[in-house]
C-alpha cells in the first residue's frame, strides 16, 4: 500500500509543477527533487511492501520504514492541498506569486504551517532521510508486481488441510465430483482441459483431491501427476516436479534433472506422455502465462488423457480453454441446506448426533448465513465452536467479535490467509479500488457507475490514449471480478443497463482490517465514536451527532453518511467547518434538507451525491467548485440548477432526475431539471440527465450539440417543434451509448425520424411520448441491448422491425402499441431476455412462435384488459424463469392453478409465477401463484 501512496502522490506533484508554472524557481526546485526521491524510493517498495503485507521475514526496522513512507506521503499530500487550497481563496491575486508578494500582512495571522517553503524542505529533508535508511537496510528492488513475491522459507501454506480432507467430511461437492469424475473416465479420446473456477475457500482444491484420488480414476490413466503452483512459481522448479513424479525420472542419474533447462524438461515430459493416457491437475493456478508454458509438455496424443486446473481467476480459466472439448466449470458456493449440514457436522462432530440443539439454531443460523456458502469458513468456524462451551452466550461472543478472531485466533487465521492471498496479488491499481469496498457496509451493493465516478475522483484511474477515465474504470471492476473478489449482486453482465456489485462478507472483514491498519479508510457505527484522526476516508454509518464533535481538524478526503436517521444542521455546520480538504462527500439518502453555501469553500471537491435527500436548491457558492466531477440530484426535489453551475468546467457527471412511485405511471411520474442556456460550455460531460428542453427551447437543443463526448443523455419536455434540432445535436454524439427522450405531454409527438446516422455506440434507447412511427434508424442499431417504448401507442405492430436486431436483450412496450395482435414470429429475438408488455388496453392476442424468444428468462404481461387467456406459446420458453402478471382478471389467475387450472400446462415450466394488484401509484401487492392470499383475494 505504501507503493500506492507514492505513485499517487508523484502524480500529483507533476500536476502540480503543470499547473503552477509560476511556482517561485526555489520552491519549484525542491518539488522536482522530493519527485525524483520518491521515485527512486518506489522502486524499492515493490518488493518490500508485498512482503510486509504478506507477513514475510521483514525486522521491525523495516516495517517502521514501510509506515513512514506512506505516512510522508499523506503529509506530502496534504501541504500540496492546503497550497492548491490557499491559491484558491486568494485567485483575485493573479497567482501565486502575486500572492506571495501581497500575503505579508496575513502572513502575520496564519499560521506557521501555511508556508509552503518551510513545509517543502522540511518534507525534502524527510524524504532524503527515508530513503537513506532503505539504502541502510540493503532494499534490493524487484522485478516483481506488487503481488509477485515469493513468499518466505518459514511461511506455512495454510491450504494444505484441503488436500487431506476425509472422504465423510465432503458436504456439497458430491454430484460436481461424479460430473468431473465421469468427464474424466468417459469423455473424447481428444487430450482435453477443465478449469475449476471460484473464489478462494470454495473448495477447488477439495473437489480437485477427491476426483484425482477417485479408485475410477486411478484406475483408468497410465500415469497420474499432481502439481501446486500458487502465486510465485518456479517454471523449471514445476516441470522437475512433474519428471520426478512420474517413471521417466527413473532413467536420471542423481541431480541430473536439476541440471537441466526449461526446454529440455519440457521435451523429457513431452517425449514420455506421447505413449500415455495420462492425468495431470495443476492445482492454484494464478497466471495466464503459466498454461502458455506448461502445455507444450502434454501432448494432444488422443489417447483421452485429461489435465484439471483450480484458479481463481476467470480469466485463467478462459485462457485454458482452446478446444470444443475443454471446459470451464464456475464452483458455486454451498447452498443454504448443504452449508448448515456441514456446520453441523463439524460444530457438534462429537455430541448431539451432529444436530444443532435449538437454543443455538437461531445464533448458528446467523454464523452460516455470515460464512455465504464458504466451505472453508464453514468448517474453521464450526471447528472452533465445537471446542466452546454449547450455550448461547459463548456463541453470541463469537458471532459479535468475529472481525477480532479472523485475525488473532489461530484456529481462524487460516480463513484470512486463503483470502488474504488474493488481495496480495493484486497489482497495485487495483489494491485500492478493492479496499475502497470497506467504505460501504456489509452486504451492500453498489451500482458499477457510482464505483466509477468515485474510483475517479479519489484518482485511483490513470487514463489511457483512447479511452475515458470511465472506461479504464470498467476494465478495472471487471478485473476485480474475473479475479472473483467482487460478486454481481443484481443485474446479469449481458443486460442490464445498470448492475449492482458487493463482496463477501468474509472479505468485508479482511478488507476493514487492511484499511484499518493502512489508514486507508475508517468506519464509525452507532457504537464506535472514535475516530483515529489518520485515516483519509471515513463512513458514518448510523451513528449519533457527537461523532463530528470528536473530531478535530481532519485530513480526510472523503465522508460518506450511509444510514443516518437524525442529523441536525449543526451536523452539517460542523462538518464543513472541519473537513477543509474533501474530494468526495456523499450524502445519498441521508436525511438533510439544505445544502449550505459553505460548499462552495472546498474547492478540492470533487464528487459530491446529494441523492435522495430533501435538498431542494443548490447555492450560488456552487459556482465556486471548479474542480467537481460528479453531481448526483437524483430522486431530490431540486428543480432548477443556478446559472453559476456553467464554471464547473471539470464536470463529467450532471444526475438529475425525479420518479414519483405515488402516482401511477405516467409521462408525469418522471421529472427533470431546468437548466439555463450555455450548457456546451460544459466540454467534460460524460453524463447529462435529465434535463427540461422546454425551458429555453430551441437554444438548449442546439447547445447540447456541443456536448460531443456524452455517453448518457437524458432529455424531458421536448415537443414536436424540437424534432430536427434535436436530431441534429444527437448525431454530433459520436459516443453516445445510452439516451433517454421524453415529451412535453402524452399527446406530445417525439420527431426523431430526421435522423440519418445514428451513434453507432448506442446500447440502450428510452422512448416516453407518442410515435407516429417507429424512427426507422433504429432496427439499424446493431450494438442495441435494450428498447423501450413508452407511451408511444404505435398502430403498427413494432416487432416486424425489430426481431432481426442481433444484440437486442431487453424490451419493454409500456402503452407502446395500440394494436390487437402482437406476434413474435419463428426465429425472431434471438437474443432476448427480459421482455415488458405493460397497459396494452387494446391487446386481445399474443402469440409466440415455437423457435421464438429462445433464450427469454422474464416476461412480463398486464394488464391488459382484453387479454383473456394466458397466451398460447408461453410453453415453448424453455429458458422462461419469471412470469409476472400485472392487474389480471381472477379466472385468468385461476385457469394457471396447478390443481386443475385449465391452462396449467401453458406455464407449468416456469420456475417462478407471480400475480401482482395495485396498492397506490406503482406500488404493488405481490402474491406467488398457489398463495393462500391470493386464492382468498380472488374469490372474496
Amino acid at each position: 500500500m505504501a507503493e500506492i501512496a507514492v505513485t499517487l502522490l508523484i502524480d500529483k506533484l507533476v500536476q502540480l509543477l503543470v499547473q503552477e508554472a509560476k511556482l517561485l524557481n526555489s520552491v519549484h526546485r525542491e518539488v522536482v527533487v522530493i519527485g525524483d526521491e520518491l521515485e527512486s524510493i518506489k522502486c524499492f517498495l515493490k518488493d518490500v511492501d508485498a512482503r510486509a503485507e504478506k507477513g514475510g521475514d521483514l525486522h521491525e526496522g523495516m516495517k517502521e520504514w514501510v509506515k513512514q513512507v506512506r505516512e510522508a506521503a499523506f503529509h506530502i499530500e496534504d501541504v500540496i492541498d492546503e497550497y492548491i487550497l490557499h491559491v484558491a481563496q486568494h485567485r483575485h491575486q493573479h497567482g501565486f506569486v502575486a500572492f506571495l508578494h501581497k500575503i505579508g500582512c496575513l502572513l502575520k495571522q496564519l499560521k506557521p504551517h501555511h508556508n509552503i517553503a518551510i513545509k517543502i524542505q522540511d518534507i525534502k529533508t524527510s524524504v532524503r532521510k527515508i530513503k537513506e535508511r532503505s539504502e541502510r537496510y540493503s532494499i534490493s528492488s524487484s522485478d516483481h508486481g506488487s503481488g509477485g513475491v515469493a513468499t518466505n522459507a518459514a511461511w506455512h501454506d495454510p491450504r494444505v488441510g484441503s488436500l487431506f480432507i476425509e472422504e465423510g467430511e465432503v458436504v456439497g461437492i458430491e454430484y460436481t465430483r461424479d460430473e468431473l469424475v465421469s468427464w474424466l473416465v468417459r469423455g473424447a479420446a481428444r487430450r482435453s482441459v477443465i478449469s475449476v473456477v471460484g473464489m478462494g475457500g470454495i473448495g477447488k482444491t477439495t473437489l480437485a483431491k477427491k476426483v484425482y484420488e477417485n479408485d475410477s480414476v486411478k484406475g483408468h490413466f497410465d500415469c497420474r501427476v499432481w502439481i501446486t503452483v500458487s502465486q510465485s512459481y518456479n517454471m523449471q522448479k514445476i516441470l522437475m516436479a512433474m519428471t520426478k513424479q512420474i517413471q521417466q525420472a527413473k532413467k536420471f542419474a542423481p541431480g541430473e534433472i536439476e541440471m537441466m533447462d526449461e526446454i529440455t524438461l519440457i521435451s523429457q515430459l513431452r517425449q514420455y506422455f506421447q505413449q500415455k493416457k495420462y492425468v495431470v491437475v495443476f492445482d492454484d493456478v494464478w497466471k495466464l502465462q503459466f498454461w502458455d508454458i506448461v502445455k507444450h509438455a502434454l501432448p494432444c496424443n488422443n489417447r483421452g488423457s485429461r489435465i484439471i486446473i483450480t484458479t481463481r481467476s476467470d480469466h485463467v480459466g478462459t485462457c485454458c480453454k482452446e478446444s470444443s472439448s475443454d471446459q470451464v466449470h464456475k464452483l458455486q458456493p454451498l447452498s443454504q441446506e448443504k452449508a448448515w449440514e456441514l456446520f453441523c457436522r463439524k460444530a457438534f462432530q462429537s455430541e448431539f448426533q451432529r444436530s444443532c440443539p435449538r437454543e443455538l439454531v437461531r445464533l448458528s443460523l446467523d454464523i452460516v448465513r455470515k460464512c455465504e456458502g464458504l466451505p472453508l469458513a464453514i468448517v474453521a468456524i464450526g471447528g472452533l465452536l465445537s471446542m466452546k462451551e454449547k450455550v448461547p452466550s459463548e456463541w453470541q461472543k463469537l458471532y459479535d467479535g468475529l472481525s477480532s478472531e479472523l485475525e488473532s485466533n489461530p484456529h481462524l487465521t487460516s480463513i484470512t490467509k486463503i483470502l488474504s492471498l488474493s488481495y496480495h496479488n493484486l497489482p497495485y491499481y487495483l489494491k485500492s479500488c478493492f479496499l475502497y469496498f470497506g467504505l460501504f457496509p456489509e452486504d451492500h451493493s453498489i451500482t458499477d457507475s457510482r464505483l466509477f465516478r468515485l474510483w475517479i475522483a479519489e484518482g485511483f484511474i490513470k487514463g489511457n490514449k483512447g479511452k475515458q477515465l470511465e472506461e479504464v474504470a470498467e476494465e478495472y471492476l471487471m478485473e476485480l471480478l474475473h479475479r472473483n473478489l467482487v460478486q454481481v449482486s443484481f443485474g446479469e453482465l449481458d443486460y442490464q443497463i445498470r448492475r449492482k456489485y458487493r463482496i463477501h462478507d468474509l472479505l468485508h472483514e479482511i478488507i476493514l482490517s487492511k484499511a484499518g491498519e493502512l489508514n486507508f479508510c475508517q468506519v464509525l457505527e452507532v457504537d464506535d465514536s472514535s475516530f483515529n484522526g489518520k485515516s483519509r476516508r471515513l463512513s458514518i454509518i448510523d451513528a449519533r451527532e457527537n461523532v463530528l464533535q470528536t473530531i478535530e481538524y481532519s485530513r480526510v478526503r472523503s465522508i460518506f453518511l450511509l444510514s443516518i436517521t437524525e442529523m441536525p444542521r449543526s451536523f452539517i455546520v460542523n462538518l464543513f467547518k472541519k473537513f477543509k480538504l474533501l474530494k468526495v462527500l456523499d450524502f445519498e439518502d441521508a436525511p438533510i434538507d439544505y445544502l449550505p453555501g459553505e460548499v462552495g469553500n472546498l474547492f478540492l471537491l470533487k464528487h459530491l451525491s446529494l441523492r435522495n435527500t430533501k435538498v431542494k436548491m443548490l447555492p450560488k457558492s456552487m459556482g465556486r467548485l471548479q474542480n467537481l466531477q460528479t453531481l448526483n440530484l437524483i430522486e431530490t426535489p431540486v428543480h432548477e440548477l443556478p446559472i453559476e453551475i456553467f464554471r464547473l468546467y471539470k464536470l463529467r457527471h450532471l444526475l438529475a432526475h425525479y420518479y414519483d412511485f405515488e402516482i401511477e405511471s405516467s409521462l408525469y411520474s418522471m421529472k427533470g431539471v431546468k437548466i439555463h442556456e450555455g450548457v456546451g460550455c460544459l466540454k467534460d460531460l460524460q453524463s447529462l440527465t435529465l434535463v427540461e428542453a422546454n425551458h429555453h427551447g430551441l437554444g438548449l437543443i442546439k447547445e447540447l450539440g456541443k456536448l460531443r463526448q456524452l455517453r448518457t443523455l437524458g432529455i424531458s419536455n421536448i415537443t414536436e417543434e424540437h424534432g430536427r434540432a434535436l436530431c441534429a445535436s444527437i448525431e454530433s454524439m459520436d459516443h453516445l451509448k445510452i439516451l433517454a427522450l421524453s415529451s412535453i405531454s402524452e399527446d406530445g409527438i417525439l420527431n426523431l425520424q430526421s435522423i440519418s446516422s445514428p451513434p453507432q455506440f448506442l446500447e440502450h434507447i428510452i422512448l416516453r411520448g407518442r410515435l407516429e412511427e417507429l424512427p426507422n434508424w433504429i432496427p439499424k442499431l446493431q450494438n442495441l441491448v435494450t428498447l423501450g417504448l413508452y407511451f408511444s401507442g404505435l398502430a403498427e405492430d413494432p416487432l416486424k422491425y425489430l426481431l432481426a436486431l442481433p444484440n437486442l436483450i431487453n424490451l419493454f412496450l409500456n402503452q407502446g402499441y395500440d394494436g390487437e395482435v402482437l406476434h413474435f414470429e419463428e426465429g425472431g429475438f434471438r437474443k432476448l431476455k427480459k421482455l415488458t408488455l405493460r397497459k396494452l388496453d387494446r391487446l386481445k392476442m399474443l402469440k409466440i412462435d415455437k423457435g421464438a424468444l429462445p433464450l427469454l428468462e422474464q416476461l412480463e404481461i398486464g394488464p391488459c384488459p382484453k387479454l383473456k387467456e394466458v397466451p398460447f406459446g408461453i410453453q415453448h420458453l424453455e429458458n422462461l424463469k419469471t412470469l409476472d402478471f400485472y392487474e389480471v382478471p381472477g379466472n385468468f389467475v385461476l385457469g394457471m392453478q396447478p390443481d386443475g387450472g385449465k391452462d396449467y400446462w401453458i406455464v407449468k415450466k416456469v420456475t417462478t409465477i407471480r400475480v401482482r394488484y395495485r396498492i397506490k401509484g406503482e406500488r404493488y401487492q405481490m402474491y406467488k401463484l398457489n398463495d393462500s392470499d391470493l386464492l382468498e383475494r380472488l374469490q372474496g
